[in-house]
């Protein structure tokens, strides 16, 4: 996964509350086996069904950023949501409440994901509204949000941040160890079950 220290880009006003995650990619879109290729299906009946939903909007076509209202990806716990939310450009969720699975598979993805009380959120997509092409700074070493004239800080635990910052995944992290798990597995006896690469 992509380190992410800061991002700046245009954000994109979703003013909808608890959009669970069959909202954001539909459980047909499950059945693939790889982690990519998901954003033909993010909120797809929304772009399919509703001329005006936001993202059909030329004005928004490049957004990364994504301001949502709360109670942002509710439902089933599956990655793919946000596996289709990079897909599909975006780099930052950000509302003032997130499923909390939702909110952890999203940073082990390199989805960052930004809690920020509701007037700010609203006030964030009062600007996007009113200027499209406003951009929009996401400072991860800062713990900032900047647009115009506002900045507003958000929390994230430290080591959250350090993972996102370094670029690490689950099996990132487990790669840092390579010598350790190699020199283990030189002492191992040879009579044990083995692994062997495919």
């Amino acid at each position: 996964m992509d380190a992410f220290t800061t991002h700046t880009g245009t954000a994109a006003p979703l003013r909808r509350s608890a959009v669970d995650t069959d909202q954001i990619i539909p459980a047909e879109y499950l059945k693939r086996i790889t982690r990519t290729g998901f954003e033909d299906g993010l909120f797809v009946a929304w772009r399919t069904n509703e001329p005006d939903f936001v993202l059909n909007k030329p004005e928004y076509a490049g957004a990364s950023i994504l301001v949502a209202g709360p109670d942002f990806g509710t439902g089933s716990s599956r990655e793919h949501a946000n596996w289709a939310l990079l897909d599909g450009g975006f780099k930052v969720v950000i509302s003032p409440r997130f499923a909390d699975i939702f909110r952890n598979n999203s940073t082990k993805s390199g989805l960052l994901t930004v809690v920020l009380p509701a007037a700010d959120v609203e006030a964030l997509q009062d600007a996007s509204e009113a200027d499209p092409t406003l951009q929009v700074t996401v400072d991860l070493g800062a713990r900032e949000v900047r647009w115009a004239d506002r900045t507003v800080a958000f929390e994230i635990d430290d080591y959250t941040r350090w993972r996102l910052m370094e670029g690490l995944d689950d099996i990132g992290l487990t790669e840092r160890h390579l010598e350790d798990i190699d020199a283990y597995e030189a002492q191992r006896p040879s009579w044990k079950p083995t692994t062997t690469p495919v």
